[in-house]
């Protein structure tokens, strides 16, 4: 799991079969203080989270192709909670 924001939302005419009608977003990790880490990584949005708000993601990507139902998806990431505080 990591904890990310919300950096934009990803739209493609063409797609894998198992992205269609899914919503995949841009998030950024970041550290303990908030600030990014690392290269932003896409995640299947299911929660429907804002831009710039922070999420965890979860990187089980079995867990992610079981809810698309088809164990060839290219998906890895999914958002699994929106954050209202960080403390």
């Amino acid at each position: 799991m990591i904890l990310a924001r919300i950096d934009g939302v990803v739209v493609s005419t063409v797609c894998h079969p198992s992205m269609a009608g899914c919503r995949t977003v841009i998030c950024q990790p970041l550290d303990e203080r908030g600030a990014p880490e690392g290269a932003p990584v896409l995640a299947l949005d299911a929660h429907g989270a804002g831009q710039h708000q922070r999420v965890l993601v979860s990187t089980d990507g079995a867990a992610v192709r079981a809810h698309v139902g088809d164990e060839h998806s290219p998906l890895r990431n999914s958002i699994i909670a929106i954050l209202d505080e960080t403390d």
